[in-house]
């Protein structure tokens, strides 16, 4: 990229900051080359869309089937701006390979995908639903914000747009912690065996990225966002009725193509029709 382009694209990046960095003005960036990721940064890129499909992919399978109608429409619409987060994200790390998001979300498979163990888990009740969205929405917001900062431009649009959106995201989360906790009987045991369940994959969202190697002041390193979910999420447990979980952690593994039996289940609804209708359009 020239030192014409650069400036141009940053100029445009901040505009878009304030406006709406969509993955359809990502995708016109990369369209006109003025932000193609570095073969490093999009590895780094693809981990983080992956866990935001995949976790918009469970939240979907709410919709109609939520215990209010309000959350049909609240758990859609989170899983809605994380699509569109994920979008952003694999629209920018397909531009060093030539690949659109659609070849990276549908014709990958199950070893080439590098989310957490804790986006695969399966939705279980609404509780564990609401668990493992509040340590989901912390650990995300925190990143973001950080990533908001990176010398990445394209990085730090995607993710100051994203940091508005997980804001909403933790607020939802936390109150329904709030009141499934301090509500009845039996909707306390029930969250906290929803918490004690998703407990163990925790820890792996703060095991060092191996894609974030080397991209100081690009990446975030997820060892440093253990500090603000320590600050949130067991405050909030503890003032809602609740315990702390403690537990072995997960081996994980994610990040390095190794997942749970939930992950294969997951893909094939989600790559289907793409995979079956190869380029169709509607």
């Amino acid at each position: 990229m020239n030192a014409h382009a650069v400036g141009s694209h940053q100029r445009y990046t901040k505009r878009a900051i304030s406006a709406a960095v969509s993955p359809e003005i990502v995708a016109t960036w990369v369209d006109a080359g003025t932000a193609v990721a570095d073969p490093a940064v999009a590895q780094y890129a693809l981990g983080i869309a992956d866990d935001l499909l995949i976790l918009a992919q469970q939240l979907g399978a709410w919709i109609s089937h939520a215990p209010e109608l309000e959350e049909d429409l609240a758990l859609g619409n989170i899983g809605l701006d994380l699509l569109g987060q994920a979008r952003s994200l694999l629209t920018y790390a397909g531009s060093a390979w030539g690949k659109s998001e659609d070849d990276l979300a549908y014709f990958r498979d199950e070893s080439e995908f590098r989310c957490r163990w804790l986006f695969e888990l399966p939705n279980g009740d609404f509780g564990q639903t609401i668990a493992r969205q509040l340590v989901a929405s912390v650990v995300l917001r925190a990143l973001f914000a950080r990533l908001a900062d990176s010398r990445d431009s394209t990085l730090a649009a995607i993710s100051a747009k994203a940091v508005k959106e997980v804001e909403y995201h933790v607020d939802h989360a936390a109150q329904w912690v709030r009141r499934l906790g301090l509500g009845t009987a039996e909707s306390n045991r029930r969250m906290q065996a929803s918490l004690d369940f998703v407990w163990p994959y925790v820890d792996e969202l703060f095991q060092p990225d191996p894609q974030a190697a080397g991209l100081d002041g690009i990446a975030v390193d997820p060892t440093t966002l253990r500090g603000d979910f320590e600050a949130v999420v067991p405050p909030l447990i503890e003032a809602s009725g609740l315990q702390v979980p403690i537990v072995t952690p997960s081996t994980g593994g994610g990040r390095f193509g190794i997942h749970t039996e939930h992950l294969g289940r997951l893909l094939a609804e989600l790559q289907v029709l793409a995979r079956q209708h190869p380029g169709a359009v509607w």
